[in-house]
């Protein structure tokens, strides 16, 4: 723990620091380095109000133990002995939180999320699992007060989503909605098969980070830009304008195509976001190969064709296969309430990083 107590002192200086900064009328009037600073104060908030709550009640349990060195009645020397036992757990409690405020944070966990649903293998019954993923999704997003905005997508003949691009917008979105890459598995009895029989299909998620331009540098001279007429379901054109848009990014062959707006503006707009989003990834992805390979914190591999969950509409059951995580509410976790796996999936990274910082 003297490790850990040193570099919360290192943490609650440097927090004091930027209070004298935020005080400096040269910081006041640079705009940049005046949010910089607030916001790496805000980002150091928790740590230290938890760690000055630690060393008062550090004080008060070294008083205790103290007291009973003196001449005490029984009465008193119980009552001491009580606070003692108290402030004993308080502290142990405080230790917990202040391992957990410690670990690492993802850079990205407070960011938008773009999600990308894909029907996989399954043909037709799987682009209606992705649909259903896409409203379970959507739910959730309502429930924690997030908003939604479909960049693009591609519906199937009955009503599902060949594929489906939207964007999350909230705090902490990506944080909680990072751990739904892969390929999420379902097996039901199709509305398609006329026979009664369970099938496995499948379709594919991916949750990137919205990458802001200055974290990516994407150059325009990289880009081609294509247009065309926007399509419907069966691939019929829809309107003779050529609003549709089709980015190619010639450095990493990378295609994001959109045609939902009326306007090619708009469509552009929307297909850099993704654009943005997928660059940003790679590269990140690439970054952080070598190191994810040997990292004990990640759960699963990262992979996106990884099997990651099993949705069983004839037991009601969800499967996370990452943690072993089996509930018997498949139908109100397609409603959107994911909060229990979400949870979970969490306090399995947050352990496994704990055990590295242990090492």
């Amino acid at each position: 723990m003297d490790d850990v107590l040193e570099k919360l002192q290192s943490i609650e200086d440097r927090y004091e620091k930027l209070n004298e900064l935020l005080s400096d009328p040269e910081v006041i009037s640079d705009s940049k380095k005046l949010r910089e600073y607030s916001k790496e104060q805000s980002d150091l908030e928790d740590v230290v109000q938890t760690y000055r709550k630690y060393k008062e009640v550090a004080s008060q349990l070294d008083d205790a133990k103290s007291m009973l060195e003196d001449d005490l009645d029984e009465d008193m020397r119980e009552m001491v002995k009580e606070e003692i036992s108290e402030l004993s757990a308080e502290k142990e409690e405080l230790e917990d939180r202040l391992k957990i405020l410690l670990i690492p944070k993802d850079p990205n966990d407070e960011k938008n999320v773009i999600m990308e649903i894909r029907g996989a293998a399954g043909g037709e019954e799987a682009a209606l699992f992705a649909g259903d993923l896409y409203r379970m999704y959507m739910r959730y997003a309502e429930s924690r007060g997030w908003k939604t905005e479909v960049i693009e997508s591609h519906e199937s003949d009955l009503g599902g989503y060949k594929e489906i691009i939207f964007m999350i917008k909230g705090n902490g979105a990506y944080s909680r909605l990072k751990f739904e890459n892969g390929a999420h598995r379902v097996q039901r009895v199709p509305e398609t098969e006329s026979g009664g029989r369970i099938h496995t299909s499948t379709a594919t998620v991916a949750a990137l980070p919205e990458a802001e331009e200055v974290e990516v540098e994407i150059n325009e001279k990289d880009i081609r830009v294509d247009t065309f007429a926007s399509s419907g379901p069966g691939g019929q054109s829809v309107n003779t304008t050529m609003s549709a848009v089709r980015l190619t990014h010639l450095p990493t062959g990378i295609v994001v195509s959109c045609q939902d707006e009326k306007s090619q503006i708009k469509n552009k707009e929307k297909a850099m976001k993704v654009l943005r989003a997928r660059v940003y990834d790679k590269f990140q992805r690439e970054a952080q190969e070598e190191y994810d390979q040997t990292r004990k914190s990640a759960i699963g591999s990262g992979d996106r064709s990884e099997r990651i969950r099993t949705y069983n509409f004839p037991q009601n059951r969800v499967t996370d296969h990452r943690i072993g995580l089996t509930i018997q509410k498949l139908d109100q976790i397609l409603e959107g309430k994911l909060e229990e796996i979400v949870d979970a999936l969490i306090i399995e990274e947050q352990t496994k990083k704990l055990e590295e910082i242990g090492e």
